[in-house]
């Protein structure tokens, strides 16, 4: 249920949009100077509902709806909801007051917490909306916090991430971007940036002298500095990627070589049907297992081997189409023999390490003689049945994934999203495109500075440091309403 039948609150339950399909542009936002209402906790069964009230009117609005009025800045106090217009007892909230620029959005901001359900808190709101309020838009909230200054794009960016994160990988970047890492490192870069324009200024100002007034060799010091800086925060992307959308870990093997029950252990739950007959899985089952330091997308796919059945080819073409986008691969067998075998099939058919996995170690190796000295394989001995090895297997997991994409740093904040990867590449651009410029000689500085000028705008794009109306569009027309 969603009262007033616009977008789900938070935590609504939703289809995921296609990738595939063109996004929708967000409705035009109304004006700043409207009130506006909405629930912010999920409509249901619950003990209590949270309606937020923001706007210059927020507290006039409050006033026609709650009795006694008003309470205390800052402090919850019991109250009485009555509609406006027939003075009717709707519910007895607990109701909290902030003062302009000491709230979320920096405006008059109203939270009343109802009693749970959906009649209560529908009652409520809609008593709200005939004392004056308007129902708000997806992320009209945040969007309003950004406008009035309270926090960045950036950190806006990362309270819909933090709702969304389903990792505690993803957790902590959200967090830290909402800390302001990220807002504090390109807001660094962008004064780098700056930097080298207030230099080119210096030479631009003063053309009659023979060099500038800046020994030219400073500039290009400095604008080399600023891109090895781009550079270091483009770098942490391909692992944000990882931590925002999960790594792709496949587990791959002949048929009936215990991937399927592998995969289900590792989930902790029965995901795969597990059978003895050759040929179970025809195609590929995906679950997101949180690893801590990586959310893992782990791929049970069909068994690998030669077959004339259509379908079952139709499946093992979808197990190598996952094979070629993986971050990593399990070559599981249950013997050392069939890892080996299973090593030589999936090589050439992805780049991700490789990870050879002996599972069912808790029956023998039925070629004790392939112990993987002669192949030099070194796997990790699993067990689905008895559990064994699991934790092992995960720690190896996580430690290729750190060994190829870098393990997340504390000093340097991630690159989670692909806008803030498209702005940073084009700063890095256009200072690539000025330090070639420069350093040639083949452009004057009054138009190689062109070049710093836009670098500095992408930059400032990013962080909201200029009022950009289609980049708050696009930020928060994915937001759920309430937030």
């Amino acid at each position: 249920m969603n009262v007033g039948g616009g977008p789900p609150a938070c935590g609504a339950v939703v289809a995921d949009p296609s990738p595939a399909a063109p996004a929708l542009p967000a409705p035009a936002l109304p004006g700043a100077a409207d009130t506006i209402v909405a629930l912010a906790t999920v409509p249901g069964r619950s003990a209590i509902a949270v309606i937020r009230l923001s706007g210059p009117a927020a507290f006039a609005v409050a006033g026609s709806v709650l009795r006694p009025w008003p309470p205390p800045a800052r402090e919850a106090r019991l109250a009485a909801a009555y509609d406006p217009n027939s003075g009717e007892l709707l519910d007895r909230p607990l109701v909290t007051r902030f003062e302009p620029g000491r709230s979320y959005t920096g405006e008059a901001l109203v939270e009343i917490a109802t009693h749970g359900g959906y009649v209560a808190p529908a009652a409520v709101l809609a008593a709200l909306v005939a004392a004056g309020a308007r129902e708000a838009l997806p992320g009209e909230f945040t969007r309003r916090a950004v406008l009035n200054g309270k926090i960045d794009v950036v950190q806006a960016e990362a309270i819909g991430d933090l709702i969304d994160a389903r990792s505690h990988a993803m957790q902590r970047a959200a967090l830290a971007q909402l800390d302001g890492g990220l807002s504090r490192r390109v807001a660094r870069l962008r004064e780098q940036i700056l930097g080298v324009e207030a230099l080119l200024a210096y030479d631009i100002d003063f053309p009659e002298e023979d060099d500038g007034p800046v020994p030219r060799v400073r500039i290009a010091d400095a604008s080399r500095a600023v891109v090895d800086a781009l550079d270091a925060l483009l770098a942490t992307a391909p692992a944000g990627e990882l931590v925002r959308e999960g790594a792709v870990v496949v587990i791959a093997g002949a048929p009936n070589a215990g991937k399927s029950s592998l995969f289900n252990a590792l989930l902790g739950q029965s995901r795969a049907i597990v059978t003895a007959i050759p040929g179970t899985t025809r195609d590929a089952l995906e679950a997101v297992v949180d690893a801590g330091s990586w959310p893992l997308r782990l791929v049970d796919t069909a068994g690998l081997r030669a077959t004339e059945d259509v379908v079952e080819r139709l499946g093992i073409e979808v197990s190598e189409r996952y094979l070629a986008r993986a971050q990593a691969v399990l070559a599981c067998g249950e013997s050392m023999a069939a890892v080996a075998e299973c090593v030589e099939r999936v090589r050439p058919l992805t780049e991700a390490p490789i990870i050879p996995v002996r599972t069912k170690v808790d029956v023998d190796d039925p070629t004790p003689s392939a112990d993987g000295a002669a192949s030099g394989l070194v796997a990790v001995a699993v067990s689905a049945e008895t559990g064994a090895g699991l934790t092992t297997l995960l720690r190896a997991i996580v430690d290729a994934l750190a060994s190829r994409y870098g393990a997340p740093s504390a000093e340097l904040p991630l690159v989670t999203r692909a806008r803030h990867r498209r702005a940073l590449e084009e700063a890095r651009r256009e200072m690539a495109q000025f330090e070639r410029s420069w350093g040639s000689g083949e452009l004057p500085a009054v138009v190689a500075a062109v070049h710093v000028r836009a670098a500095a705008g992408a930059l400032e794009e990013l962080i909201g440091a200029v009022d950009v109306e289609d980049v708050l569009d696009r930020v928060f027309g994915t937001f759920c309403v309430g937030k």
